[in-house]
């Protein structure tokens, strides 16, 4: 079993990513492929899948994607091709915040999740995901100021409103409050 990789990103593709680690090639399925650079040195959390048909390897840029993703394949139903997207298109903020508040139409706004899928998901996961939302609290700021920077504010007029923002709430209320602070 791998924990991590860390080598030079050789090619991406639309779903994953090529990592040469001392002249090996490293095909990794990765939820968003396109926030790495070619030639530039990354550590990749890596998940491995090991099945009859199959041997894959699954990166995360971080230890608390790959927790929530190993998480999210343990509902019933949600495979790894499936926990992929809702990782790459979801803060994990939100997907958390989303389980724990039983927010069924914020999950089913991912691929391929419906009605049904999204209610095993919080069945399953609802109060499991303690150590993950915990992790995730701490870069609150970090996420905010990033999502604030790519709607085109300037970092300075985000740093004079960021520490005014509560931290306690959802990604998406924080990035609310964020923006009425802005607009004033």
């Amino acid at each position: 079993m791998y924990d991590y990789i860390s080598g030079v990103v050789k090619s991406i593709n639309s779903n994953s990513i090529v990592i040469d680690n001392q002249g090996i090639g490293y095909l990794i399925y990765t939820p968003n492929p396109y926030k790495f650079q070619e030639n530039k040195t990354y550590t990749v959390y890596i998940y491995q899948l090991i099945k009859e048909d199959e041997n894959s390897l699954f990166g995360f840029e971080t230890e608390e994607e790959r927790e929530l993703f190993l998480k999210l394949i343990n509902v019933k139903g949600l495979g790894c091709r499936m926990a992929l997207p809702i990782i790459a298109t979801g803060s994990i903020a939100g997907i958390v915040d989303a389980i724990e508040r039983e927010n069924i139409l914020y999950l089913k706004k991912f691929p391929k999740i419906g009605d049904k899928l999204a209610r095993q998901m919080i069945l399953d996961l609802k109060g499991k995901l303690n150590a993950v939302g915990e992790v995730v609290e701490e870069n609150d700021t970090e996420e905010l100021i990033e999502v604030l920077k790519g709607l085109g504010y300037k970092e300075k007029d985000i740093k004079g409103i960021v520490n005014r923002v509560d931290t306690t709430l959802s990604i998406e209320d924080q990035i609310k409050e964020a923006l009425k602070f802005l607009l004033k």
